[in-house]
């Protein structure tokens, strides 16, 4: 069986592999010019499917209007001036239920659970080193609202079978010996099930594995047209850039033809299956983070510090440590805000101050999949035959890559998932819009 992977991020990476290991022959096609070197490229490092938790929560309408004030704020909106945006948002506001909080964070921690156990398989299998770390994540609260808040949380983790650990302020430094010096903590929770590790390493390594396994990538092409027949992606048309500096210019188009066509192209996600009249909302929410030599072992984290207030992840990498977090509902804008730096800079010397050289540090800005309930959108696409979807994982899709590049491997081998896949699919969302396409006809995607 012939299978097209478009994306090569983790998500596309790991959905190859899996592909591979099951008998496929896979073609893997990315823009970039090698492997994770986007969304992938500079994350916060969690491997974290305890912390699986949507960001439409109730409260949260609220707290964004709060939060427009806020010079460290957790969230910003700025409007791209596209009706998509305005549409995502108001089915985000829909999600800030305590109803459906219940059921997508269900949804994400069934999805998070397996794709972590799903690494622990593949690093036994494989060997594959990441600068990974298995000591949890530790969640720090710093008001009393704040900690009955996370009794929600604590009530979907009992019902998931989740491990985790209350923790009182003066408990704190049990897990990370470092939050001793750090003020203004009431409490935490601690996830002991959860890693760590530095995404764009496991992804390059990974395919480097999958390579062996006689997957082919295709790196520095663009999707020009998807070619179509009936209720079947018949082929995908590429072509690579002349200039790499200038991804305008682009050579003779290409035909790649395939059995079967897997879409983990993240923030292009949408745009693409658009064209094929599937509805699948998912919006580029651009995140931060910065990268951190480390000068003072004592004073860094241990694992990963999860700062409630400010929804910034704090992950020792090695050598280093890496902060990341925030959301920016800005479209596709790749500019980096000063301010941010200074708010990832904030809260690194909150609760590590002194542990890393914050001056020699890299800043870094990506764009998250993101869908309105926080679930991925996985499975096969409605009214396609060979057509499947693998994306929309948002701040997760580290955590979730493993299980979800092995469920869909199993989908399109025609194999029972391990899990069940109630929930996942874009048909959550209700009828397609669009014309599909039809007889054949050649679709201009901008991917």
């Amino acid at each position: 069986m012939k299978v097209i992977v478009l994306g090569g991020g983790v998500v596309g990476v790991t959905t190859a592999y899996y592909l591979a290991r099951g008998g496929a022959q896979v073609t893997v096609v990315e823009r970039q010019d090698g492997a994770a070197l986007e969304t992938s490229f500079a994350n916060a490092g969690q491997v974290s499917p305890g912390y699986s938790t949507p960001w439409a929560a109730p409260g949260i309408p609220v707290k964004a209007l709060k939060w427009m004030l806020q010079r460290h704020a957790p969230l910003a909106i700025r409007a791209d001036g596209s009706l998509f945006q305005l549409r995502w948002m108001a089915q985000m506001l829909k999600n800030c239920t305590s109803a459906r909080y219940a059921v997508n964070k269900e949804r994400m921690t069934r999805v998070a659970e397996y794709s972590r156990d799903c690494l622990r398989q593949l690093r036994a299998d494989t060997g594959i080193q990441y600068d990974q770390r298995t000591l949890g994540t530790l969640q720090v609260l710093r008001t009393a609202k704040q900690l009955q808040a996370v009794q929600s949380d604590i009530a979907v983790l009992r019902e998931c079978e989740v491990p985790f650990r209350e923790l009182h302020a003066d408990e704190l430094p049990e897990i990370e010996p470092a939050l001793a010096h750090a003020p203004g903590l009431v409490g935490g929770l601690h996830l002991p099930g959860d890693e760590t590790g530095d995404c764009h390493l496991f992804t390059t390594r990974l395919a480097e594995l999958a390579s062996g396994l006689g997957v082919q990538f295709r790196y520095g092409v663009d999707v020009q047209r998807l070619q179509t027949r009936g209720r079947a992606v018949t082929g995908v048309h590429i072509a690579r850039h002349n200039d790499a500096s200038d991804a305008s210019h682009t050579s003779a188009s290409e035909l790649l033809s395939a059995d079967r066509v897997v879409v983990a192209l993240g923030c292009a996600s949408h745009e693409l299956l658009a064209t094929l009249g599937l509805y699948a909302p998912v919006y580029p929410v651009k995140g931060y983070s910065l990268t951190v030599p480390i000068v003072d072992e004592a004073r860094a984290p241990r694992s990963t510090v999860m700062d409630e207030t400010y929804k910034v992840a704090v992950t020792r990498l090695g050598n280093r440590i890496r902060v990341g977090g925030m959301a920016e509902l800005a479209g596709h804008d790749l500019r980096l805000n000063p301010r941010r730096r200074e708010t990832l800079e904030l809260v690194t010397q909150g609760l590590f101050a002194g542990a890393g050289d914050l001056p020699a540090a890299s800043f870094w800005t990506g764009l998250r999949p993101m869908t309105p309930d926080g679930t991925p959108i996985l499975g096969r696409a409605p009214g396609w035959d060979n057509l499947l979807v693998n994306t929309g994982h948002g701040t997760l899709g580290w955590t979730m890559a493993c299980g979800s590049g092995k469920l869909l491997a199993d989908l399109t081998l025609g194999r029972q998932p391990d899990i069940s896949t109630d929930g996942l699919s874009a048909d959550r969302y209700g009828k397609n819009s669009g014309q599909r396409s039809m007889g054949g006809r050649q679709l201009p995607i901008h991917a």
